[in-house]
């Protein structure tokens, strides 16, 4: 039965050895809509990630991209699946010995059996989506940290997928190329009809641009809501890591006993 949804993450568990990441997670990604995943490091944002795209397998609950289940999928059905699906990769990923052109080409190339012209032209088309047509022949080393991320963004498009996901894509970014990258982002998941969501810890960029958020603490969603409301939570730790404060939930000072009882034992000794 439809769902409007084109992502449901049901009850997920997931841990390596004894340390859980993700413990009964569930969520939902609408069709055509932009979402975000929040959280401190370590939370498990790009665990999830990889779920979504069947790296790794659920030690309990499902995936479902496109009503398919991902981890229940043979490893034939998974490659097309897919297919369906772009990654931006954090700090874009480019292969290096070969120019921009032939970043965007390979993807094509790898996929399908298009003539040689006809993925030229595709090729092309994707750079001018980005805005970096005249910058085809140029090698990863001769682009800014902007421009290789926006190659990489053309790549990851160049199939037209249905699901985009993006793991921290405004990551080492100057405020312009990141406002660039922000904006690229939501024209091309509504020029594609495409679906995003977006791993970030960039909370003013991504709370420009996305219709939902989900934020996560330690493996589990501690709140979910627009923009607005993310923005408005009353959660202690969602408040402070919106607005940046230093004192909150997470403290400044590491663990440790009381600093009188260091010097003293130092003192002894």
């Amino acid at each position: 039965m439809s769902t409007g949804n084109l992502v449901e993450v049901d009850n997920v568990t997931f841990g390596y050895d004894q340390r859980a990441v993700l413990r009964q997670i569930s969520l939902n990604i609408p069709k055509g809509k932009v979402v975000a995943i929040m959280g401190l490091s370590g939370c498990g944002k790009t665990t999830l990630l990889r779920l979504i795209g069947g790296s790794v397998r659920p030690q309990h609950g499902e995936v479902r991209v496109a009503g398919q289940i991902v981890n229940e999928l043979s490893p034939d059905q998974l490659y097309l699946l897919r297919r369906k699906m772009g990654m931006l990769f954090q700090f874009g990923a480019l292969f290096t010995d070969i120019s921009s052109f032939e970043n965007v080409a390979f993807q094509i190339r790898e996929h399908t059996d298009l003539p040689e012209a006809l993925i030229r032209d595709l090729a092309l088309m994707k750079l001018q989506a980005v805005g970096l047509r005249g910058a085809s022949q140029l090698m990863p080393s001769e682009l800014s940290g902007g421009m290789a991320r926006r190659v990489a963004l053309a790549r990851s498009i160049a199939l037209d997928p249905m699901l985009m996901l993006y793991d921290e894509p405004f990551a080492g970014l100057d405020p312009i190329s990141l406002g660039v990258i922000g904006q690229l982002i939501r024209r091309l998941n509504e020029s594609l009809g495409a679906t995003s969501i977006i791993v970030t810890h960039d909370v003013a960029e991504a709370l420009q641009i996305v219709d939902y958020v989900y934020f996560m603490s330690e493996g589990v969603v501690i709140a979910q809501g627009t923009a607005g409301e993310i923005r408005a939570s009353g959660e202690a730790f969602v408040h402070q890591f919106v607005h940046g404060e230093v004192d909150g939930p997470v403290a400044f000072d590491y663990p440790a006993r009381a600093l009188r009882e260091d010097m003293l034992t130092a003192e002894a000794a």
